[in-house]
């Protein structure tokens, strides 16, 4: 008998015939984001993978297995002989390790994925139950409807006893789905839009705008830190930067003073675009909810949109701030998004913002600016920084 965490697929059983794939994905992040531990074994076994390590590791292994998209539940197992009496030996060495002493109730539930194994799960779960009873009637008794413990024995070409299931976040492994540029401001909502959008398998990257100096260095360390955090799931991330200042200024002196919160996005999803062009990344991704501040209309978004060509995704677009703040709580990043430093949409934000822009009324203020030039102008001053996950 041997300890293993056993590790869940979710939805990439659905992939057909990408299926492995997928998987061979999944894997090979599960295995990077445990290479800081000795692993003795590891092997895939219908649908999941199994990783033989010490077992006092198990805890540290599993909260980093859980940051890796694809995984849908983690779990410290037992591997047992393929037999009867392997699985009733297995069930008492099991029980034991839990130590538990005081009475509860449980169920044994057997997945019989080796169809050719004999007896069948009708005639196993009593007579397995049978033996945690025997052995342990003192303080177990069996609820088939609600247990409080339920006793999982998986048959396969081994058998596997396990009960604890951490639960991750499912979605797809990262680079499964392309490759994605995300507006990273300071705030709440943008690290959550990267964080929905990699659970969805895309390589995230991230472009920052400050107004340097009107925004300070401790603001854009934050932004950075945010990065950092963010990373922690997303693997390393390529975070680019660029002074929004001098465009700021020319809408400023030539446009509407109304207009500047639209104008000035229109401007960042052009920047955006033509760094895709340049890095080949296949969509923006903002953290824009529908509503939330005098830009995110309908009419906003659409005209917003018109800027560019290529798709700009919009996670949290039919959130409301709970629901973000509370995804962002959980993801690590909350904490950091709050710090108060200002960032390029709050130091030039109009008194009177327009809500409800028109296409043509906004194209006809560009008409006075060169819109070129100070995209391009923008992109030669860029930097451009390497975060790393922790």
């Amino acid at each position: 008998m041997d300890w293993y965490i056993s590790v869940s697929f979710g939805e990439l059983t659905l992939k057909g015939q990408n299926r492995k794939t997928f998987e061979d994905r999944a894997i090979k992040k599960v295995l990077n984001s445990v290479k800081d531990f000795e692993i003795q074994d590891h092997y895939r076994d219908q649908g999941k993978l199994y990783i033989k390590a010490a077992r006092e590791d198990f805890d540290d292994m599993m909260v980093a297995i859980k940051k890796v998209f694809g995984i849908i539940y983690i779990s410290p197992c037992l591997r047992v002989e393929k037999s009867v009496e392997g699985m009733q030996e297995g069930l008492i060495e099991f029980i034991k390790d839990k130590n538990i002493t005081e009475n509860t109730t449980f169920k044994i539930e057997v997945n019989r994925v080796d169809k050719s194994f004999r007896p069948k799960s009708p005639e196993l779960n009593p007579k397995l139950g049978g033996t945690v009873l025997k052995n342990f009637g003192n303080y177990f008794k069996v609820d088939v409807h609600a247990p409080k413990m339920k006793i999982f024995i998986d048959i396969k070409k081994h058998a596997y006893i396990y009960s604890d299931r951490v639960k991750g976040w499912g979605g797809l492994p990262i680079g499964s789905s392309g490759r994605g540029l995300l507006l990273l401001s300071g705030g709440i909502d943008s690290p959550v839009a990267g964080f929905l959008l990699a659970k969805r398998g895309v390589e995230v990257s991230a472009l920052h705008f400050h107004s340097y100096p009107f925004t300070s260095d401790r603001g854009f360390e934050k932004v950075k830190e945010l990065a950092k955090e963010l990373s922690n799931y997303t693997g390393k991330i390529t975070m680019y930067s660029i002074n929004l200042l001098p465009i700021q200024k020319e809408i400023g002196e030539k446009c509407r003073e109304r207009e500047m919160t639209i104008l000035s996005r229109r401007f960042m999803m052009r920047i955006g675009e033509e760094l895709s062009k340049r890095y080949e990344y296949d969509a923006l991704i903002t953290g824009e909810s529908l509503g939330q501040v005098a830009s995110q209309t309908i009419e906003g978004v659409s005209v917003i949109n018109h800027a560019v060509e290529m798709p700009i995704l919009r996670p949290l677009i039919a959130m409301d701030k709970t629901e973000i703040i509370e995804i962002a709580r959980e993801i690590g990043t909350y904490e950091t998004s709050i710090l108060p430093f200002e960032d390029c949409c709050t130091v030039f934000l109009p008194k009177r913002p327009v809500t409800k822009p028109r296409l043509r009324d906004i194209e006809q203020s560009e008409s006075n600016l060169d819109v070129e030039k100070l995209v391009q102008e923008a992109i030669d001053k860029m930097e451009v920084y390497e975060i790393e996950e922790d």
